[in-house]
C-alpha cells in the first residue's frame, strides 16, 4: 500500500496514494479511502450522474475500479465489496459483457452461499486515479480514462485474477 505522510497540509489516500488538500468532509464508511479522495470520487459521480451517455457507458466501470482500488481492512463488508468488484472488473473488460447483466451477476454473488474470502489487496492498485478522471475534459476524454483506470485497476489485482474468474464462473454456471 502507498506510504502516507505527515504533511499536514495534505491528505494521503492510503490505498491509492493521491495526496490531496484536507477536506471537511467524511469519507466512505469502510472502504479505504481519505476524506478528499471520497469527495474527489463524488465529484466524478454527479458528473456521471449528469448524463445519461457516461451512466450508461461508463458508470458501471467507475463504480468498480474505486472500489477496487480502495479494498479497505478485512472484515465482512469489504471482503464482498473487493469480490463484487472485481468480478464487475472481470465481466466488463474481460469478457466484455453488458453493464445490466453484470449488475444482476455480480447481485447473484453477494448471494453466494459459500463465503468469500479476503483476498490480500496487492501492494500497488494502480497508477491511474480519480484525479486522472477528474482531470479529463468531455464525456470522451472522461469515458476513454475510465477505461484506463479500470483496466490499470484490475491488473494491479492480477495475482487473483484466477480466484475471481472461477468464483464467476460458478456463479453464472446454469443449475
Amino acid at each position: 500500500m502507498p506510504a502516507t505522510t505527515s504533511d499536514p497540509s495534505s491528505d494521503t489516500c492510503p490505498d491509492c496514494g493521491v495526496q490531496l488538500a484536507p477536506v471537511a468532509s467524511t469519507k466512505h464508511p469502510y472502504f479505504g479511502c481519505s476524506a478528499s479522495c471520497w469527495a474527489l470520487y463524488t465529484e466524478i459521480l454527479a458528473r456521471e450522474y449528469s448524463s445519461l451517455a457516461l451512466m450508461k457507458s461508463i458508470h458501471r466501470l467507475t463504480v468498480d475500479a474505486y472500489a477496487a482500488q480502495h479494498p479497505g481492512k478485512a472484515e465482512r463488508r469489504t471482503i464482498q465489496s473487493v469480490w463484487v468488484h472485481l468480478a464487475g472488473l472481470y465481466l466488463i473488460l474481460e469478457r466484455r459483457l453488458a453493464n445490466d447483466f453484470v449488475t444482476r451477476a455480480i447481485g447473484a454473488l453477494t448471494k453466494e452461499v459459500e463465503p468469500l474470502v479476503w483476498l490480500e489487496p496487492p501492494e500497488r492498485l494502480g497508477s491511474v486515479t480519480v484525479i486522472d478522471v477528474v482531470a479529463a475534459s468531455g464525456a470522451i476524454e472522461h469515458e476513454e480514462t475510465v477505461r484506463r483506470w479500470a483496466r490499470d485497476v484490475w491488473e494491479a489485482w492480477k495475482p487473483h485474477h484466477k480466484a475471481v474468474q472461477a468464483k464467476v464462473s460458478r456463479i453464472l454456471a446454469p443449475s
